[in-house]
């Protein structure tokens, strides 16, 4: 029973109809009951946030720290998000060094790439359910209407498609530099507009700046080379990847943390739409490669499948349910701080000053953001 109807009760539970425990009896509080959110859970939740209530008031006690802050509909305190969230973006980070490999080992192009990295990943995933169901037969499973269900996986999935396809599309026309901040700067911006509109989310004078000061640090962590060429189309393409960017965080934070929803197999559904959506694109291109070293080809293609996909995106829509949207895009760029790490430490690229302080100020302005959010 709830507290407020009749939340003490006597030894065995029992009080008289008004609730009144008997003479002598000893004060035992009796455990709130526990249940899947209710259909009305998600306009709840939003009446909460337009209203500034925490959402530890929503179904939590509160009397919860403010560093453990727990988002109601998904049970995931903030704080953990904001770091699947970093991790996510820092594995995301090693892609771009470990397909630099495959294509040294091989003939394979980006967009073949792309798809066996989807495939990989949907597979992967689809193990670690089937071994989870094995091992806990008895485990609830979230309910969510079908329909919902397959048209937010749908356009998850297309618009990973799109994001990736556009950002490979963009690095082939205008270059790796221009392509990179076009999309990555671009998407904290959509984000924070979409997130606005659609969600009345507001990141106030702190955020601004410190989405401000992550671009900047972009800026000069990609740009600080020099030697960059700007091609007018291929900055379209690239827009065009980041607005594909855009709504899958934007429905990712809309529906993933609502009631019910089945964020692991969202996922893993979504990798399935978007590699049948590049399986055409792959074919045309030479889906199978030919290469000298199979096994390390192998070996390279598993990693990009397993940590900077199966295990990153799941971490990713884990945390992205959790956060606000535009914060999300402000943390993922951290993407070019792993890249750049990675670089350094295992490809022999020189380190620069321009990546030394890109990447200094760009860690600077999401960890402020990102503390700011825990502690909100």
């Amino acid at each position: 029973m709830p507290y407020g109807s009749a939340g003490w009760t006597g030894a065995g539970g029992h009080g008289d109809v008004h609730g009144r425990r008997p003479l002598g009896a000893r004060h035992t509080r009796r455990a709130p009951v526990t249940a899947w959110p209710s259909p009305n859970f998600c306009a709840s939740r939003a009446f909460a946030e337009r209203t500034h209530v925490s959402s530890t008031e929503i179904g939590t006690d509160t009397g919860t720290d403010a560093h453990t802050r727990i988002d109601a509909a998904s049970g995931l305190p903030v704080g953990r998000g904001l770091l699947y969230l970093i991790v996510a973006g820092l594995a995301w980070g090693t892609a771009g060094g470990a397909a630099s490999l495959v294509y040294e080992a091989s003939d394979m192009g980006p967009i073949a790439l792309s798809f066996w990295r989807c495939a990989g990943g949907f597979v992967l995933l689809l193990g670690a359910r089937l071994v989870r169901r094995l091992r806990c037969p008895g485990r609830p499973v979230r309910c969510e209407p079908l329909a919902r269900k397959g048209a937010r996986i749908a356009v998850t999935g297309v618009g990973l498609a799109v994001f990736q396809t556009g950002y490979f599309a963009a690095v082939e026309v205008t270059g790796l530099a221009v392509a990179t901040v076009v999309t990555l700067g671009a998407g904290p911006v959509l984000i924070a507009l979409g997130a606005r509109l659609a969600l009345g989310e507001r990141l106030g004078r702190g955020g601004t700046a410190a989405v401000a000061g992550a671009l900047v640090g972009l800026a000069v962590l990609v740009l600080g080379g020099g030697g960059a060429t700007v091609r007018p189309y291929g900055v379209l393409l690239a827009v065009v990847a980041a607005a594909g960017y855009c709504v899958t965080t934007l429905l990712t934070r809309c529906g993933g943390g609502g009631g019910g929803a089945d964020v692991s197999g969202t996922t893993m559904w979504a990798f399935a739409v978007t590699a049948l959506c590049l399986l055409p694109f792959a074919t045309a291109a030479g889906l199978v490669p030919h290469t000298a070293q199979p096994a390390r080809l192998v070996g390279l293609l598993v990693y990009i499948a397993a940590l900077p996909t199966a295990l990153a995106y799941a971490l990713y829509f884990a945390g992205a349910a959790v956060v606000r949207s535009a914060v999300v895009s402000v943390v993922m760029l951290l993407e070019p701080v792993g890249a750049s790490v990675l670089a350094v430490t295992l490809l022999g690229e020189r380190l620069t000053a321009g990546t030394l302080v890109g990447t200094l100020i760009l860690l600077a302005s999401v960890l402020g953001l990102a503390g700011a959010e825990a502690r909100k």
